[in-house]
């Protein structure tokens, strides 16, 4: 047996594992890359033929685990996608913002690349992808056991993450080695989501590390700091924006707004606009799925009490009445994207960013590389929107909303094996990761931190443990690297339209792009 780990080590985002059994390829989450060299990682080629896989297992719906998966069906990918319900209908909504916004940003490059006389920008993948994709999932309930590929068995537990969230149990050969991939976990003590399933035995645990080397303020300390925060916030009287993925932060942003009314610390008639079309969507598939958050949750929707809309929310849809809101000077504006590298935030960070009275609440986990980290790290520009701004604004940031399980919580939750299986530590910068997997060697446990690339040969002595760093090639310059990847794309695109009516019609343009990529790119590589 073999797992090949090509995303998500010595990073947090571009999960995906590829785990090899008799002739049997089963791909666990295939998410996008963020922030630092995102484009060119999301682009290149895939390490295996997608079409050679049998199936997918999603962890959760988050786009770094999920992100990624219209394009290995573009790419050929033609087998089942294992994944809970409430993970499907997020994925759709996702992927269709994220075919949305590529669409945008290729049309924008394909201008540019116009009046240089270059060949057009194509985004990853289309709606059609989406579509097909959508066709393949399978749905799966919690703690079912399911046949994934021949002598692959597989159950889906709750990971307490995000709705749908799932630890993977897996279960290859004869032999029954079994593997767990944690996914992403939530933390011990949880408001929004029940907690994560305990699971006793495993020969390997793929475990994440986001937070492997710190812990989270407790929940009492949060809820302090989020209502001194906003406190301080009010009296300047001025905007306070908090940039909120859309799916398990903005409802916990929404519950703790809700908790903050109710303790007389947020008067009802203060603004607050919901800026987040996706994030409304999102929020109605948290109610319709309720039966799988917490207690704390059920039990308020049972008294009808909305744990997701406090008083003076404002629910904006409309590009229109989101400009609108640069003309109110005292609100709080809750808007994605979460690391403030797209979406509506964008324009309003740009707005305010100058302004010594604003406020900028990060509530999450800022990747390297994105706007939200920059600002946290003390940059006094930043570019938005393609204009420098200076970053005069307050700024503050609130770890304990995570969804993420924090040190304490991923030991804890390690602790709970017996079988004393080597643990596997991706998902994590890597002081993190190595910190988490230094903690877990402290507790006589075998942990290995793996590079992106690394192929390993699973079996269930310890000491057969073989691993092999695949070292990838030189790589070019970057300018060519680029034209490569267009490459790439429209070789995808030709493929596309060959099964489509009217080909010479569709294929003319896009051969005499490649042609004339090809032509720079022998001049170039010449040079």
């Amino acid at each position: 047996m073999r797992l090949g780990i090509y995303g998500a080590a010595g990073e947090v985002t571009g999960s995906n594992y590829l785990l090899e059994h008799d002739g049997k390829r089963v791909l666990i989450d295939c998410g996008i890359f963020q922030g630092r060299d995102e484009d060119r990682k999301n682009s290149e080629p895939f390490p295996f033929d997608a079409s050679t896989v049998d199936a997918l297992l999603l962890t959760h719906a988050h786009l770094d685990h999920s992100g990624r998966v219209p394009l290995l069906v573009k790419r050929g990918f033609r087998g089942k996608i294992y994944a809970t319900t409430p993970t499907l209908e997020l994925c759709e909504i996702l992927w269709r913002d994220s075919a949305r916004l590529m669409k945008e940003e290729a049309d924008w490059k394909s201008r540019k690349n116009r009046r240089k006389g270059l060949p057009p920008v194509y985004p990853l993948f289309s709606e059609k992808e989406i579509e097909r994709a959508l066709e393949m999932f399978v749905p799966v309930s919690y703690d079912d056991v399911i046949e994934a590929a021949s002598d692959i068995k597989v159950r889906f537990r709750d990971a307490g993450h995000i709705l749908g969230s799932a630890i993977i149990e897996i279960w290859a050969g004869k032999d029954s080695i079994k593997l767990v991939f944690s996914g992403d976990l939530g933390q011990q003590v949880t408001v929004l989501d029940r907690n994560p399933a305990v699971i006793e035995d495993a020969d390997y645990v793929i475990i994440e590390s986001t937070y492997g080397d710190r812990n989270h303020k407790s929940l009492d300390e949060t809820r302090e700091e989020f209502a001194s925060v906003i406190a301080e916030c009010l009296r300047d009287r001025s905007k306070v924006l908090i940039p909120t993925f859309v799916v398990d932060r903005v409802q916990r942003i929404l519950y703790e707004l809700n908790i903050l009314q109710e303790m007389g610390i947020l008067k009802d008639n203060v603004p607050i606009y919901f800026d987040s079309p996706m994030g409304v969507k999102t929020t109605e598939i948290y109610r319709k799925y309720s039966s799988l958050l917490s207690a704390e949750i059920q039990d308020r929707l049972f008294k009808n009490q909305d744990p997701f809309a406090p008083m003076g929310l404002k629910e904006v849809t409309s590009p229109e009445e989101s400009k609108k809101i640069n003309d109110v000077s005292f609100a709080i504006v809750l808007a994605g994207s979460g690391m403030a590298n797209g979406g509506r935030i964008v324009h309003h960070l740009k707005h305010n960013l100058w302004n010594p009275k604003a406020h900028v609440i990060f509530a999450g986990y800022q990747a390297a590389g994105t706007l939200g980290r920059k600002i946290i790290d003390g940059a006094r520009f930043v570019k938005v929107a393609g204009e420098e701004v200076a970053v005069k604004c307050k700024f503050h940031t609130i770890g304990g909303f995570s969804a993420h399980a924090d040190k304490d919580d991923l030991l804890t939750w390690a602790s709970n094996f017996k079988t004393n299986p080597t643990f596997i530590v991706t998902h994590g910068e890597e002081r993190s990761s190595n910190s988490l997997a230094d903690e877990l060697r402290k507790l006589g446990s075998q942990a290995l931190v793996p590079q992106r690339g690394y192929e390993m040969s699973l079996d269930r002595g310890r000491s057969t443990v073989e691993k092999r760093v695949e070292i990838p090639a030189e790589r070019p310059p970057v300018e060519v690297q680029s034209i490569l990847r267009d490459m790439d794309l429209l070789l995808a695109n030709i493929n596309e339209a060959l099964k489509e009516e009217e080909v010479a019609e569709e294929i003319g343009p896009l051969l005499m792009s490649a042609k004339l990529l090809l032509e720079i790119a022998s001049q170039r590589v010449v040079r």
